[in-house]
């Protein structure tokens, strides 16, 4: 049986007056708000070693002592899930995600999720990220389809939240925009947070997080274009919101302005997450895939060809 993994964090000037959860996130980037909520509540976390709560705003000398407990045994049950896997080895497995496919489950969603998919064709899965989203590093949006790292191990998951939190992962997508671009390479930068009205929208807005994206054109095609992005940053919806906010929205978007009446319409969301760059967790390799280009995608590039 594992060992629990133990962590002492001692309270600075700097964290004072934080919540202990947020504290907690800050230091340990690898748990979830949701896992760190369950360990304060079945007191795993202690604060000056007595129990506490994840509302509670931490002092300047706090001693935080943190026990981490492998995980139980995973309680979503294995399941035939549509997806294809690009690259496997004993830590890492690159995969290509079909839209339509919910990443982990959530409210609305708890069957039929890429999660279990994974735990009926992958013999080990990181266990960091909870029960319900086991080897899960990083996410693509329902209706996005394309390239997901997996990690199998928790050393890989570690290694992987880290790369992607020092922006040493770099993601390329492939995305069919309305109306022709201006430039044929260009940089999106705003803030980005949460819509004030809409709250399971994104918007820019100037007390939001910095993102920024990169694009450049890949084709012209009638009333849209077929572009390269690459978020530098990794903000919710980001390249949906980035596009939409130059007056460009991805076709088949109904969130953030897509749908349009004087073009052919779109199969799904034209959005595809193409290209993925790292280095590998353990050995350091460089290493890069790709998720080819789904043919509702090349259908619909015809389809605009011919205006």
């Amino acid at each position: 049986m594992k060992n629990k993994e133990k962590h002492l964090l001692k309270v600075t000037d700097e964290d004072a007056g934080k919540r202990l959860d947020v504290f907690i996130k800050e230091k340990l980037t690898e748990l979830s708000r949701n896992r760190i909520k369950n360990l304060i509540e079945e007191k795993f976390i202690l604060v000056n070693q007595k129990d506490s709560k994840p509302s509670y705003k931490v002092k300047i000398g706090d001693e935080i002592k943190v026990e981490i407990p492998p995980e139980s045994e995973l309680e979503i049950k294995p399941k035939e899930v549509p997806f294809e896997i690009i690259y496997e080895d004993d830590d890492i497995a690159v995969i290509n995600k079909p839209a339509g496919i919910v990443v982990h489950p959530a409210p609305g969603h708890h069957n039929d999720t890429l999660v279990h998919g994974l735990l009926l064709k992958l013999k080990n899965l990181s266990g960091i990220g909870g029960k319900i989203r086991p080897g899960i590093v990083h996410r693509l949006d329902k209706d996005t389809s394309g390239i997901m790292l997996v990690a199998k191990n928790d050393f890989s998951h570690k290694k992987l939240v880290e790369a992607f939190k020092e922006r040493k992962i770099s993601k390329t997508y492939l995305a069919i925009v309305y109306k022709n671009l201006e430039n044929k390479k260009g940089k999106i930068e705003s803030f980005i947070g949460r819509h004030p009205v809409h709250r399971k929208k994104m918007a820019v807005l100037k007390e939001g997080r910095l993102a920024i994206t990169l694009y450049e054109v890949k084709e012209f095609l009638y009333k849209a274009t077929v572009v390269f992005a690459k978020p530098v940053t990794g903000r919710t919806h980001q390249l949906r919101v980035h596009f939409s906010y130059i007056g460009h929205p991805i076709l088949g978007d109904p969130v953030y302005g897509g749908l349009k009446y004087d073009i052919p319409k779109p199969p799904r969301l034209m959005l595809h997450a193409y290209k993925i760059f790292f280095k590998h967790p353990r050995t350091l390799e460089n290493m890069e895939f790709i998720a080819p280009i789904p043919k509702e995608f090349e259908k619909y590039i015809e389809v605009l060809k011919k205006g």
